[in-house]
């Protein structure tokens, strides 16, 4: 486990030889980002936070909250993932124009890659033991991708799915779910797929390795992301990026800046009726194929070069500024803050 020490015995061995004009810190709440944020302070190298924190992700508290706007005030600028996590960092004292977006992006060039390469194939990825989706449920199944905690309310997506099943009419067979992922709800989750009597329907292969996502990228019809509270979800930028139409709670801080109703998606409220309204809606859809090119196309505006920009923009920004200098009550509140961070943990 990092100590204030090592963090800061690293980074002086690491980070100094570049004699950076900024240092990029993920997070305010960790012990390495504290430490990095007091190491680089120490020597007025102004430090941009990288955030995708929300103020409903979680319950606030207003003396922590206060302590928060007081770390936040140690930075010079601020790269954040939407724009719920822009107005947090605002609520808590950044200034609007110290603020950028792209900060949650992933490889959008691999998963457009890998799923067109994965789809020539004509094969079926692998469900669990002995078992493969039928080739008629080629791009035809819901794909879920997420740890199996509550958070991520799979729960109610096994309930949702149940009604998803009974309305789904006679005109054709019913889509399969495929949840990928483990943790330690998994044996609760697979006693609820049995009550429900959703075995041969619900399949849950485990958690697989990013070389292994594209095959189900590739082969689903739309994925699906439940979580009652989420910072981001990443899950939804390798889904889109891979071409699916996805369906996202409004508790994901990727719902409002990755998904538009109608166009590439939909979103819902977390709970299981408004979340089978959402499978039905994309599962009925007249023309998938344009839900698809929306993804791609609205995927492609916060790839790994809107990253780049908006950390550029916001090291402009941060050199810009006039650092407050360090001060002995900010030395205080830093080795608080992390001595708080290191007793959770």
């Amino acid at each position: 486990m990092p100590t204030w020490k090592s963090v800061s015995q690293a980074l002086a061995e690491s980070v100094i030889p570049f004699r950076p004009d900024a240092l990029a810190v993920p997070g305010w709440s960790s012990l390495s980002a504290l430490a990095a944020l007091a190491f680089a302070r120490r020597r007025r190298i102004p430090v941009i936070l990288m955030s995708e924190s929300n103020a409903d992700d979680c319950a606030r508290h207003s003396i922590v909250e206060r302590m928060k706007s007081r770390l936040v005030g140690l930075f010079a600028a601020g790269l954040v993932g939407g724009r719920r996590a822009e107005d947090y960092l605002v609520q808590l004292g950044m200034p609007p124009s110290a603020v950028f977006l792209g900060y949650d992006a992933v490889d959008n060039d691999y998963f457009i890659s890998r799923t067109k390469a994965y789809r020539k194939l004509g094969a079926m990825p692998g469900m669990e033991p002995g078992r493969v989706l039928p080739t008629q449920f080629r791009g035809r199944y819901f794909l879920s991708s997420a740890r199996f905690i509550q958070k991520k309310n799979l729960f109610s997506l096994l309930e949702a799915y149940a009604l998803v099943r009974s309305r789904w009419g006679k005109d054709s067979e019913p889509w399969p779910l495929v949840i990928l992922g483990d943790g330690a709800l998994r044996s609760a989750l697979a006693a609820r797929r049995a009550e429900l009597a959703l075995d041969a329907h619900v399949h849950m292969p485990g958690f697989k390795q990013y070389s292994e996502l594209p095959a189900y990228y590739g082969t689903a019809g739309a994925f699906v992301l439940t979580s009652t509270t989420e910072q981001w979800g990443l899950v939804v930028n390798e889904a889109m990026a891979s071409g699916l139409p996805v369906a996202v709670s409004r508790r994901c801080g990727s719902a409002e800046t990755l998904v538009v109703d109608g166009e590439n998606g939909v979103t819902f409220e977390p709970d299981p009726p408004a979340i089978a309204d959402a499978l039905l809606w994309i599962a009925r859809h007249v023309d998938r194929d344009a839900l698809s090119r929306a993804s791609l196309a609205k995927i492609a505006q916060w790839g790994p070069e809107r990253f780049g920009r908006g950390l550029s923009d916001a090291a402009v920004a941060a050199l810009s500024r006039d650092p407050r200098p360090p001060g002995v009550g900010d030395a205080v509140l830093l080795r608080a803050a992390a001595e708080i961070q290191a007793r959770r943990s």
